[in-house]
Parts: structure tokens; C-alpha cells; sequence
């Protein structure tokens, strides 16, 4: 038995020489690449295709897809979530969000994750396995011709650790600019991982110019380690001297996501702290009011809590934001609705 290979995932070159071993014409790797850029689910939408090469394709390949298992609209905004089911029965979730620049889509990249953060729900199952490039796209594919838009920012922060599968990650953000595909731009790119450190410098040394976003969320060793276990291999002068290395490299700004949860790293003394840690780095922090989720109890602190942490970072030189919520009557936050659709298929 020879396990089926995901076309979708490969480039025009690496289709050549797959079809050049079967002495199939080299115009036709061309055809069907431009079909799977184009986002056909089979090789019967083919249309230009022989039968006959069409018949060969399904006994080598298969075309990496996503199928949709729930789909929730946001009321109050115009934010979609998707919960959609892989060939292999495992479910991911991926969010669409309207912006004034556009549409965002926020994609997995794995089927759970190893990372155990406390206050993510995405990993709370552990991870099942990592995601290929094709189903990265499918998932941008799929949000623009549900919604019949053009998606122009992706973000990598949905379920899984984006630098624990580094590789198929790299290959999506080769795939993903395609002018004859989707088209986005590296610059309209966010990847964020949760401290993966020498994922970083690996990822520093293909000099994309994406955004890399560190989750964060504290301002010590002691509170990072207590929510967040990779601190305990990759702490946080290791992760800080790794984005400074980075930065140096790509000249590009890093951004740090930090959520705010009452009571464990929403004090001013925190924001003092976090302050003096970025200190002269080009770098933008993105605060996130927590999504409480059940198993932990971590609560998110009051509007004027957050403004105040916001104001005491800007008013150190930190550039500081507050992340919009989009999405929050649906559950927006990843790796919620795919565990409820698990525990609900173990009753």
C-alpha cells in the first residue's frame, strides 16, 4: 500500500516531475496546477484534463480539502467561524473576520496543539496532528468562496503551534502569495507561535517578510511558566533575545500578543515590568481581553482595567493596542466549538 500524496501541497515544479516519471506531458503539471490554485476540490473539475490522466491522478494523488461541519455568523458583527471536518474525520476551526482593509482569515495549522497553554482551548485535547500546506490554503480558499470575497490578510492563529510544523508552514506561505492562486502578499501575513525558539530562527533564516507574533502574556519567568509550559525549556530571555536576533535579521516589527486576565497579569506593576522588558525594541503589543473558558476560570478584567494597562505601556514608548472582539456571541476564540463537537460525539 502506498499512502496518497497531497497535490495541493506542491509546486508546479515538484508536479513536473511527478507527472515527468508517468511521461506525462509537462503542460499538463502546468494545468493542473493552476486548477488546484484556483481551489477545485477534485480532479473531476478539471474540465481540460483527460479523462484517461484524470483516472491516474485519483490511484497517486489526493487534493487536500475542508468540509464544513458547523458554520455560526456573528449578529452583532459580520465575523464567521467555521468548524470544518478533515478526510480523516478530525475537525479544525477557522474564523473570517471583516476589517476596513478587508478580510481576514485566521487559520490552524495543526489538529490541536502540544503547547498546553492554560488559558487556550485549543489545546486542551492535546495535539492530534499537524496540518498540510493544502489544508492551510483550503481553509483560506474556502471563506472567500463561501462569502464570495477576496481574503487579503491571513493570520496564523488559530489551533496548533505554526513553528511545531515549520515545513508545512513554510510551504503555505510559499503557496499563499501565488499570483495564480490567492495572491497575499507576505506583508499581509501574520504567524504567530507561542515561543518556539529555535522555530524562530529557523524561520529568521527565510527572510519572508510576514509578521511574527509572539504570544506573550507576561511580564516574568513566574507568571509566563505558571500559564504557559514551553517558558520552562525556552524562557523568557532566551524568547526576548531570539525576536531581538530576529528583528536585526528581517528588519521587520514583532508583535507581542498579551492577554489580560484579572488578577494574574493585569496590574500596573505588570505593565511596569513588560515596559521595561521591550524597552527600545521595534516592536507593537497587541492586548487581548482573556475569552474566559471554562476548565480554567480565568476571568477578563474590566474596560477601565485594560485601558489603564494600555495607557501605562504607551506612555513608557511601548506601542500598545487593544485587539477589537469580533465574533464574541459565536465563540469566536479558537478550539472552543471543536472540543464541545468532541465531547458531544463521546456521549
Amino acid at each position: 500500500f502506498v499512502p496518497l500524496k497531497d497535490i495541493k501541497s506542491m509546486t508546479l515544479d515538484e508536479i513536473s516531475a511527478e507527472f515527468s516519471t508517468f511521461q506525462v506531458p509537462a503542460f499538463r503539471a502546468r494545468q493542473v496546477y493552476l486548477w488546484l490554485r484556483k481551489g477545485v476540490t477534485s480532479f473531476e473539475q478539471m474540465v481540460n484534463i483527460p479523462k484517461k490522466l484524470k483516472e491516474d491522478l485519483c490511484k497517486f494523488f489526493y487534493i487536500s480539502t475542508v468540509k464544513i461541519k458547523k458554520r455560526l455568523e456573528s449578529k452583532v458583527d459580520d465575523t464567521v467561524k467555521y468548524l470544518y471536518e478533515l478526510y480523516d474525520g478530525e475537525y479544525i476551526e477557522s474564523v473570517l473576520m471583516k476589517y476596513h482593509h478587508g478580510y481576514t482569515v485566521c487559520i490552524s495549522s495543526q489538529v490541536g496543539c502540544r503547547m498546553g497553554c492554560s488559558f487556550c482551548a485549543s489545546g486542551l485535547n492535546g495535539l492530534c496532528r499537524s496540518l498540510t500546506a493544502g489544508e492551510m490554503l483550503a481553509q483560506v480558499e474556502f471563506a472567500a468562496q463561501d462569502n464570495n470575497i477576496r481574503v487579503s490578510n491571513v493570520v496564523m492563529m488559530g489551533m496548533g503551534e505554526p513553528l511545531d510544523n515549520l515545513n508545512n508552514t513554510v510551504r503555505f506561505l510559499q503557496l499563499v502569495g501565488d499570483l495564480d492562486g490567492l495572491g497575499i502578499g507576505m506583508r499581509h501575513i501574520s504567524v504567530s507561535t507561542s515561543g518556539l525558539v529555535p522555530g524562530i530562527y529557523k524561520l529568521m533564516e527565510y527572510g519572508f517578510p510576514i509578521t511574527l507574533s509572539i504570544s506573550l502574556h507576561a511580564p516574568n519567568d513566574a507568571i509566563r511558566s505558571a500559564a504557559m509550559p514551553i517558558n520552562k525549556a525556552y524562557n523568557m530571555q532566551k524568547l526576548l533575545t531570539a525576536c531581538r536576533d530576529y528583528i536585526q535579521k528581517t528588519g521587520r516589527r514583532i508583535s507581542f500578543e498579551y492577554a489580560l486576565i484579572s488578577g494574574l497579569n493585569d496590574s500596573d506593576a505588570c505593565a511596569e515590568e513588560l515596559a521595561g522588558r521591550l524597552h527600545g525594541m521595534l516592536c507593537h503589543v497587541n492586548l487581548i481581553p482573556a475569552n474566559p473558558v471554562a476548565e480554567n476560570g480565568y476571568k477578563r478584567p474590566d474596560p477601565k482595567r485594560v485601558q489603564r494597562f494600555c495607557s501605562l505601556l504607551n506612555s513608557r514608548g511601548i506601542v500598545t493596542t487593544v485587539r477589537r472582539t469580533l465574533g464574541a456571541d459565536i465563540n469566536a476564540s479558537c478550539g472552543q466549538l471543536r472540543r464541545k463537537t468532541l465531547e458531544k460525539g463521546s456521549r
